[in-house]
């Protein structure tokens, strides 16, 4: 799973004749943001008078390769898709200021685990060659929902690689092509129109998965908040001239992990599950992915999250701990890890169940916002800011003068501990710190992996027990990042925190205080200004906690690869950018140089499909195992195996692998595709030696499904030995649905 002090800033001022002036200013509305933290107020966002924008929004196909592809997130070698749940997807947002329309954002949400530099640089530099200058570094955006059940190997460096046995330039490019068709579509349907914030509260949708780590925040901080989990689902609703909503974008932190490591079929795990509640609720009509409703349901300060809300147990048959909760500080069953898994909200039926719950608890609250009465009009200026910085050894003073600095990355012990989402294996726990309680074996082995760390790089991240110097690991080519994305994103008196991480929950809460307070005190907004966090976006930058929770080194802190100055280091560089999102600020703040390109480099051990071959007397697409009924009901799934071929033959972007088709009296037509949560697809070879596979297709009808006579078709791709590609077609028998 690859899921790896309260900072003002002063120093940071843009009027350093006025220091103490500002100073002064500063700490005054740093005090009002602490004790008016949680959550923003909509009220204080004032009027409703409207600003209008230029908005537009469209939506893509991302689906990798949905067989025979590790999947990322979890970083689980077994975990090797085999099928299709639901299609992932990105979705563009894209707003202009209507006066200066040169002046937009375009922000992407995207069903993948999180953003990656090599993605957006090729995603941008094709933006460059169709729009030139018109959506750049600064204003474009690639925030992932943090899904761990999509297809893996995209990622350009190399550790995220070491599961999917390298780079797999499938995904890859299905991501930039599904993203750039989003961003098209989106750029295409450009319309005046308006916006709108709102929020509500959120319970039993996430939960603490390190709830030890969190204790270590200063008992006054934690008296702030009511509980160790944000509980707001922010929106920002988006509307056409006429007031008809056209889309929205909804903020909420919670794990993308309701689906567990052992599922091998593609996923947009609860969020993308949310979209496809929601835009098919304002669409019915509409398959999936043809909507003009977009519905982008955003990740947040996501980092010590967990959708399984129930909790973590114990689950040990045979052992006196089975179906205990797990060990507090270090969630153990018998001192290791492995078998202390979270459990969702539908545990007793399946972790699909809980997905669906999960996913349908932050459409109901997006859709309370967007149906309610006390959604704000957003007005004021589109502005947006970013720099390149290098965190491989970032020196900054801290507000009480201190210098501190980042350091080249590392990741600790328990990182390999894992989480109560996914646990790690060997005797890896989470929550030690101390090197002397570390095995000696992995000590020798883990310099047979990467180099040995300096004193300095000891120093550096202290207390973190080293296991992989990763920053310092370059061969073949970069194993972590050392240059991440400092984004932010203004559309009146809403802001983006685009970040490059996973924030813990109070380290978020620190960011977007840090952040306001610097907004209004620098003047750029008043106290109508709303802050919200989205990521892992553009650089993926592991974890960022509090330096108190680094200090504990669950997995969370030990996967906070720059050592225990981020978060501080991260409100330091944000907080610079803040003066470039005034109403009339030119110019682009310093930078350091760009990641080096990467993906050139990049190693691939997956091999290409061979050849595809029907069993003796069979036929592609000919049923094996036909509906075993002519009569189904409500509730009742039905199945047919067909003789397949291998889908990464042809990914089908924009279409499906099955359809579930009723019969009218204008002939079949098409009711369900690959990627209503209702159906599933999964291929299974049978002989790589003959190159032989079958493909089992399953439909659980749904309330409200209308009585009449349906089919299964199957739609497949196959390879000669000469390499050519043929399309064929298999249906089931009908059957009657009553």
């Amino acid at each position: 799973m690859y899921l790896p002090s309260f900072s003002t800033a002063l120093a940071d001022s843009a009027f350093p004749f006025n220091w103490i002036h500002d100073a002064i200013r500063l700490f005054v509305v740093y005090l009002a943001a602490f004790f008016n933290a949680s959550p923003q107020s909509i009220e204080a966002l004032g009027s409703n008078s409207s600003g209008e924008y230029l908005i537009g929004l469209g939506i893509g196909d991302v689906t990798g390769p949905v067989v025979e592809t590790n999947m990322m997130g979890y970083a689980y070698l077994p975990q090797t898709d085999t099928g299709l749940h639901m299609r992932q997807r990105s979705r563009a947002f894209i707003v202009a200021d209507a006066s200066n329309p040169s002046e937009r954002v375009l922000f992407i949400n995207s069903d993948i685990c999180m953003g990656d530099t090599g993605i957006r640089r090729t995603i941008l530099s094709s933006l460059q060659s169709s729009y030139g200058d018109l959506y750049t570094a600064a204003n474009t955006a690639l925030v992932g929902t943090h899904a761990h059940s999509g297809v893996g190997g995209y990622l350009e460096n190399l550790l995220p690689q070491v599961t999917s046995l390298g780079y797999v330039n499938a995904t890859a490019a299905a991501i930039v092509s599904g993203t750039l068709k989003a961003i098209a579509d989106a750029h295409n349907s450009l319309v005046p129109g308006n916006l709108k914030l709102g929020n509500t509260t959120l319970l039993n949708a996430n939960r603490n998965r390190s709830p030890s780590a969190y204790l270590a925040n200063p008992e006054w901080e934690r008296a702030m908040y009511e509980g160790n989990q944000d509980t707001t689902v922010t929106v920002l609703g988006f509307e056409n001239a006429d007031g008809d909503a056209t889309g929205l974008l909804s903020f909420f932190p919670v794990h993308g992990t309701s689906l567990y490591e052992n599922n091998t079929l593609v996923s947009g795990d609860n969020k993308g599950m949310a979209a496809w509640m929601y835009e098919s609720y304002i669409e019915p009509s509409s398959m999936p992915g043809n909507n003009s409703f977009v519905a982008g349901f955003v990740q947040s300060n996501v980092g010590d999250t967990t959708p399984n809300t129930l909790g973590a147990y114990c689950e040990s048959p045979g052992k006196p701990w089975d179906g205990q909760p797990c060990e507090f500080e270090h969630s153990t069953c018998g001192n290791r890890t492995e078998d202390c898994h979270g459990r969702g909200p539908g545990f007793n039926i399946s972790d699909f169940e809980s997905n669906r719950i999960i996913g349908q608890a932050q459409f109901e609250a997006t859709r309370t916002v967007m149906e309610g009465s006390n959604m704000t009009a957003v007005s004021g200026s589109v502005k947006s800011a970013h720099v390149y910085l290098d965190m491989t050894n970032y020196s900054f003073a801290l507000p009480n003068g201190t210098l501190a600095r980042t350091c080249p990355a590392a990741l600790g012990y328990s990182f390999a501990g894992g989480t109560t989402d996914g646990p790690g294996a060997f005797d890896f726990i989470q929550g030690d710190n101390s090197s002397q309680s570390q095995n000696p074996f992995w000590e020798v082995v883990k310099r047979f992996i990467t180099p040995a760390p300096s004193e300095e790089q000891i120093a550096c991240h202290h207390p973190k027990p080293i296991l992989l110097n990763s920053g310092y690991n370059h061969k073949p080519y970069d194993w972590s990042p050392g240059t991440v994305d400092v984004q932010m994103m203004r559309v009146g008196q809403f802001v983006i925190l685009v970040m490059p991480g996973e924030l813990t929950t109070m380290a978020g809460r620190r960011m977007r205080n840090a952040l306001r307070a610097k907004l209004i005190a620098e003047g750029v907004l008043d106290d109508r200004a709303y802050v919200v966090i989205a990521g892992p976006a553009n650089t993926y930058g592991h974890y960022i906690t509090t330096r108190e929770e680094y200090g504990v080194q669950r997995y969370e802190g030990a996967s906070t690869i720059f050592g225990p100055a981020t978060l501080d280091a991260y409100i330091h560089k944000y907080s610079e950018l803040v003066p470039y999102l005034g109403d009339s600020a030119a110019g682009m703040p310093s930078s350091n140089a760009a990641p080096p390109e990467q993906t050139s480099k990049a190693i691939s051990l997956q091999t290409s499909v061979v050849v595809d071959n029907p069993p003796i007397f069979k036929h592609f697409g000919d049923v094996l195992v036909d509906v075993e009924s002519n009569t189904y009901h409500t509730g009742d799934t039905v199945a047919a195996r067909f003789v397949g071929a291998n889908p990464r033959n042809n990914l089908r972007l924009e279409g499906t692998f099955l359809t579930v088709d009723r019969q009218t009296n204008s002939g079949w037509v098409v009711v369900r595709t690959d990627s209503h949560p209702s159906t599933t697809y999964q291929w299974n070879r049978t002989s790589k030696v003959l190159g032989t596979s079958t493909v089992d297709i399953r439909w659980t009808i749904e309330d409200g499904t209308p009585a009449g006579t349906y089919r299964i078709t199957y739609y497949g791709d196959s390879k000669s030995l000469l390499g050519s590609i043929s399309a064929f077609t298999g249906e089931s028998s009908s059957f009657t649905v009553r």
